[in-house]
């Protein structure tokens, strides 16, 4: 009988490695005033003013040249997951409250159009009625021709999650590409029946 040999595994630490994201340094602008208060961060600029609470496993320090840098508090592996997402979700507050964000969609299909009606952005998408969504404080929203549709403000989640929920009512088909897309997103084409059959 050939004697078996059993291998062992050595169970190593899990390495984590700084994020590169996480170690650049945020720049904040002359016109941005920032409060720190422990896990606290306020920050206020000429276009609004946002907050944000953070966990345990990151800090964030507020250095002499006026810069801000997100840390690890923790040396786990959640801990450097987190610390290139919180560095980036505070470098969009800095940027967000001195320039602002906006993000783009257009509006593609024979009868589809936007208009404006006071705070209200309705939409003619097809359906046996007109689709009306209030827009949120803090953001503008703009029609040019009718089709294209720009959402503008200095809070970069928000202008996000307004954006996808005007696209969710009628997403881009595949076919002839009708629906309402980002100005950016390409809608990748499928042929149809009648195409296969040639």
């Amino acid at each position: 009988a050939v004697p078996v040999r059993r291998i062992g595994f050595l169970a190593r630490p899990v390495e984590c490695k700084e994020s590169r994201i996480g170690k650049k340094p945020i720049e904040v602008p002359s016109n941005v005033t920032i409060t720190l208060e422990g896990q606290d961060l306020k920050v206020k600029g000429p276009l609004g003013e946002l907050s944000r609470t953070y966990p345990r496993e990151v800090k964030v320090l507020k250095e002499e040249s006026g810069q801000l840098k997100v840390m690890k508090a923790l040396d786990t592996r959640r801990a450097n997951q987190m610390h290139g997402l919180f560095r980036t979700l505070t470098d969009n507050m800095v940027v967000g409250v001195s320039k602002g964000f906006e993000k783009r969609l257009q509006l593609v299909g024979v009868g589809y159009r936007a208009m404006l009606e006071g705070k209200d952005l309705v939409l003619n998408l097809g359906f046996s009625h007109p689709v009306r969504m209030a827009i949120p404080d803090g953001l503008q929203v703009k029609v040019e021709d009718n089709t294209r549709i720009a959402v503008s403000g200095y809070d970069r989640c928000a202008i996000g999650e307004f954006a996808a929920s005007v696209r969710k009512w009628r997403p881009p088909e595949p076919y002839k590409g009708k629906g309402v897309k980002y100005a950016d997103e390409i809608v990748r084409r499928k042929e149809g029946k009648a195409g296969k059959k040639k």
